[in-house]
């Protein structure tokens, strides 16, 4: 969780999360829309499912037990070799370096290392530093001072050099040049995107309820559940003849910008008020072959919903 996420913004997410599955084998046993539904507003939904897929590996792979070395431990679904390193160092105290971005920022200014995060060789040269300065005994203790160090003291702006034990050894500090470093990854423009969100909205058994899909497991919004999407308002009808519904009335919902880390996306939302169809050919429950579901808006959502989703139905609860 605390992977692109503040730790005041994880801390009620993850009590949650551990009252809800205080093991690796009721993670494993879980159902994903349950999974997801606790992450619901963290955003990064990627994390959770592989953290899933994880937990069932290590029930099926390693007897329950979490793997002890890094190759192992690396292998797991969304853990990558600083993520490892520290979850080792941390828990084991084994000799593992790490490289997260707090212990980056230290490294690049107390060595001025020139380059900018996701760029190889700036990379390289820091996990070879962070190897190098990485002590055999209390590598635990390290690892934590270092991150500890980035977050609270190398701070990205208006660092505290007054206070850091590095800085009668800091490059940077002795050229005044710590706002120089890590270097500022050259900027691009991000990419705008839109689309035609659609809302079926029908009356059934005297409650509103709005028909919501399944999404893909893999990418944007990859298990979660949101509305219906089109590219333009003349494939409305099509959509709706798809999902056998006739439409009665329709309203557009005022337009918003979600953004991501790679795009925005404009999204234009309407609700298409339906014509009531006997109950035998209504799905309301969940199911793999048919990821749709008749979403009763005025029952909390117990499923893993996008932060687009969730935003739309407050604002259908209020209509």
């Amino acid at each position: 969780m605390l992977q692109q996420t503040q730790v005041a913004t994880v801390i009620p997410y993850y009590q949650r999360f551990m009252e809800s599955f205080p093991s690796i084998k009721d993670l494993a046993i879980a159902d994903e829309d349950k999974v997801l539904h606790h992450w619901t507003g963290l955003g990064y939904y990627a994390r959770a499912r592989n953290l899933h897929k994880a937990a069932k590996l290590i029930v099926s792979d390693h007897q329950g037990d979490f793997p002890q070395t890094l190759e192992q431990v690396v292998a797991l679904p969304g853990i990558g070799r600083s993520t490892a390193g520290a979850i080792l160092s941390l828990a084991l105290n084994q000799h593992q370096p790490i490289l997260d971005g707090n212990v980056k920022r230290v490294l690049a200014r107390c060595y001025l290392v020139a380059g900018y995060n996701g760029l190889s060789a700036f990379d390289k040269s820091l996990w070879q530093l962070s190897e190098q300065l990485t002590p055999a005994l209390e590598t635990a203790n390290f690892n934590q001072a270092m991150m500890d160090l980035g977050a609270t003291v190398c701070t990205r702006s208006k660092p505290k050099c007054q206070l850091c034990p590095l800085q009668t050894s800091c490059l940077a500090l002795a050229g005044e040049e710590q706002s120089n470093y890590p270097q500022k990854k050259p900027k691009k423009k991000i990419p705008e995107k839109s689309t035609i969100m659609i809302i079926p909205k029908l009356a059934i058994e005297g409650k509103s309820q709005v028909l919501m899909e399944k999404r893909p497991p893999a990418g944007i919004w990859g298990g979660l559940w949101c509305f219906h999407e089109v590219n333009k308002h003349s494939q409305i009808t099509e959509l709706l003849t798809t999902l056998n519904l006739q439409e009665q009335s329709r309203e557009a919902l005022t337009s918003f910008r979600h953004t991501f880390s790679h795009f925005h996306l404009d999204i234009e939302a309407i609700i298409i008020n339906c014509q009531a169809m006997p109950l035998a050919q209504i799905k309301t429950e969940i199911n793999e072959q048919q990821p749709q579901k008749w979403y009763d808006l005025s029952v909390e959502a117990s499923v893993g919903l996008a932060a687009s989703t969730q935003k739309l139905i407050n604002l259908l609860k209020h209509i």
